[in-house]
Formats: C-alpha cells, sequence, structure tokens
C-alpha cells in the first residue's frame, strides 16, 4: 500500500516484511495497513494488517540487531511455559540501516484482580517451575538496551555478583559514578555469602524484566509475558522486579505464594535483587537513581553488621 511504503522507504526491509510473512502464512501477502503503538522507549513499534491478519513489528537501527536476535530467543523460550501467552516470533534480522522483529500481534489488556489475577499467579509459577540444569543463559542478553551477561555457573550466588552487581558497578564507574556507591557496592559483594546463609534456590526459568510494562492479558485473559531479558536464575528476583515499580494486582501474588510459598529471607533478598535493576535504571537514565542505590546499598549493609 502506498501508506506501508511511506512509512518504510527501504524497500528491502519491505520485500523482507511480506516475504516473512507470506513464508508464515504460506500464501502471497499484502500489507494493507500500518501504524505506529506509542509506549516503546527503546524502539519504534507498529502495527502491521493484511487482508488476513494483524502483526506486530519492532524497528531499530541495523546495530541493535543482536538486541532483537536475544529478544527472540528469550520469547522463543517463554513458549516452554503453555500457561503463559507469548507472542510467536515470525522473522528478525537487520535490513540495510534497520533491524527489525516481526511478532504475532497479541490483543492486550491491563492486569486485573480477581480470577483472572489468581490465574496469572499460578501460570507464572507454573513458568517458575521449568527448571534448568545451571544458573545463566546459553546466550547473553539485554536488560533495557544495557547488555545482561549470562555466562553459567553451578552457584547462584556467585552468579549474581559476577554476572549481575559487579558489570552495573563497572559501568557505573566508567561513567564518571565514584566514591560512596561504588565502594560499598563492593563490601557489598563481599558480603553476599551472609545473605544466602542457610538458603539455595533452585534455577527456575525467569522473564527477568517482570515489571508491570512487560505483562498483560490477552483477550481470553491468559497471562501474556514479552520483552523478557531470559535466564535461569533464583525466582524471588522475578517477584523482586514485580515489586520494584508495582503495578500487578495483589491477587496475582498471593496467588503465587499461595501455590509455592517463599523461603524466609525473602524481604531481605527482594532488596538485593530490586537493586540490580536501580543500578541499572541508574547507568541508563541518571536521575535519582544513584540515590536510591545508595540508600539501598547502605541498607543492605546495616543489616549485615
Amino acid at each position: 500500500s502506498t501508506q506501508a511504503k511511506t512509512l518504510f522507504p527501504y524497500t528491502t526491509l519491505f520485500r523482507s516484511l511480506i516475504e516473512a510473512i507470506a513464508g508464515m502464512t504460506g500464501s502471497p501477502a499484502r500489507i494493507a495497513q500500518i501504524s505506529e503503538v506509542g509506549g516503546g522507549s527503546i524502539s519504534r513499534a507498529f502495527r502491521l494488517q493484511t487482508t488476513n491478519a494483524h502483526y506486530f513489528l519492532k524497528l531499530n537501527a541495523a546495530e541493535h540487531d543482536e538486541m532483537f536476535a536475544a529478544e527472540a530467543d528469550g520469547l522463543e523460550a517463554l513458549c516452554a511455559c503453555r500457561s503463559v501467552r507469548v507472542p510467536r516470533v515470525l522473522a528478525h534480522g537487520a535490513c540495510g540501516p534497520d533491524a527489525y522483529l516481526l511478532l504475532e500481534y497479541v490483543a492486550l489488556r491491563p492486569l486485573r484482580d480477581g480470577d483472572t489475577g489468581r490465574a496469572a499467579g499460578l501460570a507464572l509459577a507454573d513458568l517458575h517451575r521449568i527448571e534448568g540444569r545451571r544458573f545463566g543463559w546459553r546466550r547473553d542478553n539485554f536488560i533495557g538496551s544495557t547488555p545482561q551477561r549470562n555466562e553459567e555457573s553451578d552457584d547462584w550466588q556467585s552468579f549474581f555478583a559476577s554476572r549481575r552487581l559487579t558489570p552495573q558497578l563497572e559501568l557505573a564507574r566508567e561513567r564518571g559514578i565514584h566514591g560512596r556507591l561504588i565502594a560499598n557496592g563492593e563490601r557489598l559483594i563481599e558480603h553476599l555469602p551472609a545473605l544466602f546463609a542457610g538458603y539455595a534456590p533452585k534455577a527456575s526459568l525467569l522473564h527477568g524484566d517482570l515489571w508491570s510494562g512487560n505483562a498483560a492479558f490477552d483477550d481470553s485473559g491468559e497471562l501474556a509475558l514479552f520483552d523478557p531479558a531470559i535466564h535461569y536464575g533464583d525466582r524471588e528476583s522475578d517477584l523482586a522486579m514485580m515489586q520494584l515499580f508495582g503495578g500487578f494486582p495483589a491477587s496475582m501474588v498471593a496467588a503465587y505464594r499461595e501455590a509455592w510459598p517463599l523461603a524466609s529471607g525473602f524481604e531481605q533478598r527482594r532488596t538485593l535483587y530490586q537493586l540490580y535493576h536501580v543500578l541499572n535504571h541508574m547507568n541508563l537514565f541518571g536521575g535519582g537513581y544513584q540515590a536510591q542505590a545508595e540508600r539501598m546499598i547502605g541498607s543492605l549493609l546495616a543489616e549485615l553488621a
């Protein structure tokens, strides 16, 4: 269509999208309408309409092709859990100046309380019951736009120290942050054994970036998950992220905890797991996140004194 070609002047990209849809449907494809969807802070998002179906497209600069490859890998991994709805990956790659990710279009509804909230909590517990042999993942990926290291480890405590906290502190130092945050952050890493004393989590399949903007209900009321930072880790870290910015139904969290109670000490570990995301926000956005991170580190160190 004229509108589609106006939005996508790069004919190679337009052709790639048509070929991907035709390959998936088994019949020639024609993109009739394209409309931009708001809400994304990293990539541009579009809804594509053909004569028979809708699709969801994410676009970014070609150098971000690896980000879309990691996202596609994470979405495909989430499909191992039949209790959650995950957009199917149709194609991804780089075309000229653009990187693209083409997905099944899923009509989304806001998270809400009640029976659907409780069902969502049980669905999340089902996801976490999928276990890996080691902590980490088969490839590195991204937390937001920050590279996330996933080299596998048999020990969760050392994994979290070396693959999560240390890279964020190194990134902060590279960006000119010094002083108390770095010194206390390194002290906290040295004291991690005390935080994990008597606690040995299983390697659960995690969404990894589970804030309310990456979860919704589909038309049938099933929990839909997207934009993952997938890895095997402590399930508590997903729950901690859910509670960092809020937005999840109380019934969802309650149903999860009833189905799979948490070990003692969760409140302390929750602060530790939330710290990773606050440090990442500090490195990405600056603002008041540095002061928040310093308070969290100080609180954890005080509890260990």
